[in-house]
């Protein structure tokens, strides 16, 4: 079913309601009671408790997040930008913890033809899949019988979420992957996916290939974004072919949106200046990533909001999507 943006009148009804049922949801999610007036920072900009400590996730160093409390939690990887480091998702990723995730980012180091950088790969979900499934057994995780491995999903960035495209439909291609078979990239455990400012829009244009998405997809898209095109990730997801699928757009938000600080060291600078605050771009952005998420993993609370009243909630998307 194709689901329109509502009218501005209509937002303006319910708006508050909306609010404050989202609010609630969220104080809850992760298992944690905590003041609505809980101290937030630019690092954790969430009510909700969550932790962080240090790991080894196949040969790469990652950053962990997870929520202070609560079990049963799903596992999330995070595929980072082209030499973003890890260390700039930090708000992006305790706000998707805080909805009752684990959060793995790892600074994936390779070679793409011949440079060597923090490359994304579409194989790192079967890496992470084997590393939760360790880490829920071994006795001296923080996670020790908390996380839940059958069920896994991926959130992407710019080439990060390319790579998680072509893992979605299970490619393993250059320069995303190497050296596997097609269908060797996508683990069973993986159920659903939400990238931020990707597409497969081939540089410099061009035919764009079907994306035989196998599982839901959502695609997290600043309307400001100067690197990705907002119009590229309009052309990807009408070549999507599975749903459920879903495209939002965050106003005012660019390339660089989720991360910490804008045009991150190391990074290709977004010519298109940020005119939203970068803390609620994050919250934006991480918001509708988590609730997508939950949506897919059969959270009732996070599918009703996704499909029939958060774009209604929240001013600052625009929402498509089909179910």
């Amino acid at each position: 079913m194709a689901h329109a943006p509502h009218t501005p009148a209509r937002r303006n009804a319910r708006r508050d309601i909306a609010v404050a049922l989202l609010g609630s949801a969220l104080l809850t999610v992760a298992g944690a009671t905590v003041p609505a007036t809980a101290a937030e920072t630019p690092q954790s900009p969430t009510p909700v408790p969550t932790l962080v400590y240090a790991a080894s996730v196949g040969a790469d160093a990652a950053d962990v997040y997870y929520p202070e409390s609560g079990g049963h939690l799903p596992v999330v990887l995070l595929q980072q930008g082209a030499n973003v480091d890890k260390s700039h998702y930090e708000g992006y990723a305790r706000t998707v913890a805080a909805f009752g995730f684990v959060v793995v980012v790892p600074n994936h180091l390779r070679s793409v033809f011949g440079v060597p950088g923090l490359w994304a790969s579409a194989d790192q979900s079967l890496t992470t899949v084997a590393w939760s499934k360790a880490e829920n057994t071994r006795a001296d995780s923080p996670l020790a019988g908390r996380l839940d491995p059958a069920s896994f999903a991926l959130l992407g960035h710019s080439f990060g979420g390319a790579a998680g495209l072509a893992t979605v439909q299970g490619q393993c291609e250059p320069p995303f992957c190497f050296g596997l078979p097609p269908g060797a990239v996508n683990p069973a455990e993986l159920k659903a996916a939400a990238f931020f400012g990707t597409n497969n829009v081939p540089p410099g244009g061009g035919p764009v290939a079907p994306v035989n998405n196998t599982m839901p997809v959502a695609l997290i898209q600043g309307s400001a974004d100067g690197i990705a095109a907002p119009s590229a990730a309009q052309t990807t997801y009408e070549a999507m072919k599975g749903a459920p699928k879903a495209l939002v757009t965050v106003d005012e938000v660019n390339h660089y949106g989720i991360t910490d600080v804008q045009n991150p060291p190391g990074a290709a600078p977004d010519p298109s200046p940020q005119t939203t605050d970068q803390v609620d771009g994050i919250r934006t952005s991480a918001r509708w990533s988590a609730l997508f998420l939950k949506a897919a993993l059969g959270d009732p609370l996070a599918r009703s909001y996704v499909r029939y009243w958060g774009d209604i909630a929240d001013p600052a998307v625009v929402v498509q999507q089909v179910y």
